[in-house]
């Protein structure tokens, strides 16, 4: 593996984007260029040892200008967040759209080596996740299609796009359904925030403010899956390069899930959190809030099959360190 190729993180402003420059940093790559909308004091990580550019990707110049001398590129750029924003702001969700499909056509021109992006759980059809036992979700569970409104289409379009890229064009695409990812040096206020880092603000909200109640969307009866960044990273590497947990050679042709299949649902995840807090809380539930489907797990017999691997880091383990992260930030702010 060379690793003065040039790499290229389309979203390397975001939560996972910013984690995946730092972790190709630390793994030895010289030659990385990090790319985001967002000017650059929003960036949750930015390092001075990639080159960092702001851009609009949903701009087919601006991808052109992003990949330009790129072999390597990760597209985990998109307009999203947690529930509360995916179904209130469909249209946005499904613009991503453009973005994918820009990177595909620069990267084609460019000649890229390797070109990963980043799905989602959300492709999955719905009737398959009515229910918080919810039997866990395989690959093939995304067809027929009836994945999450806004967001989920556009994931589910976007696999496509990029299958017939590679199918078409000899562009070796890669792609991988996110499960929930957390962790530190991510979003957790302000509306795009995913259940564990709002779980984790909440809860230190009430604890300094004295107070004795959080508010959680829906019944909490709905069940979840999370992933830890950390194995999120693993998962990426290996899928994107084609080497499983032993460094031997594997080809991951087609979409596969990357999640924990550790289920819980939204009331245990509050009971981790309020143990880690060291507090009990009083439990207001907000039945017209946003909640999703009611159950949505990873089947992870593929990635074991192929990989030897599936994400580890046990949740309590994970969120204590997310936790520790919103504290430090909130109690900054304060």
């Amino acid at each position: 593996m060379d690793k003065s190729r040039k790499v290229v993180v389309c979203g390397g402003g975001g939560f996972i984007g910013g984690h995946l420059v730092g972790d190709l940093l630390k793994k030895g790559w010289t030659d990385i260029r990090s790319v985001d909308i967002k000017p650059f004091d929003e960036w949750y990580q930015r390092f001075g040892e990639a080159e960092n550019l702001q851009l609009d990707l949903q701009d087919l110049g601006n991808c052109r200008k992003a990949l330009e001398g790129a072999s390597i590129v990760y597209n985990l750029a998109a307009d999203m967040g947690g529930m509360g924003f995916i179904e209130t702001h469909k249209c946005l969700c499904m613009l991503s759209v453009l973005i994918n499909t820009h990177l595909c056509m620069a990267a084609n021109e460019v000649g890229a080596k390797r070109f990963f992006y980043a799905s989602s759980a959300c492709v999955y059809n719905a009737d398959k996740q009515k229910d918080p036992n919810v039997t866990a979700l395989k690959e093939e569970d995304a067809y027929p299609g009836m994945p999450e409104d806004g967001y989920g289409w556009e994931k589910l379009f976007s696999e496509r796009m990029c299958r017939h890229f590679r199918e078409d064009f000899n562009l070796q695409t890669r792609v991988a359904r996110f499960h929930n990812v957390y962790g530190p040096f991510g979003t957790y206020d302000g509306g795009r925030e995913k259940a564990p880092a709002a779980i984790c603000r909440k809860v230190i909200a009430a604890k300094m403010a004295g107070s004795n109640e959080i508010e959680i969307w829906g019944d909490g009866k709905q069940t979840r899956s999370f992933m830890y960044i950390s194995d999120c990273l693993k998962g990426i590497e290996m899928i994107t390069f084609g080497q499983d947990v032993k460094g031997r050679p594997v080809d991951v042709l087609e979409p596969i899930n990357l999640g924990s299949s550790e289920l819980v649902s939204i009331n245990q995840l509050v009971d981790i959190v309020e143990d880690i807090a060291g507090i009990k809380l009083k439990r207001k539930y907000k039945l017209d809030a946003p909640k999703g489907v009611n159950g949505r797990n990873s089947d992870n017999t593929m990635i074991k099959g192929v990989l030897g691997w599936e994400p580890d880091t046990r949740l309590r383990d994970g969120m204590e360190k997310t936790y520790r992260w919103i504290y430090d930030q909130m109690a900054g702010k304060k």
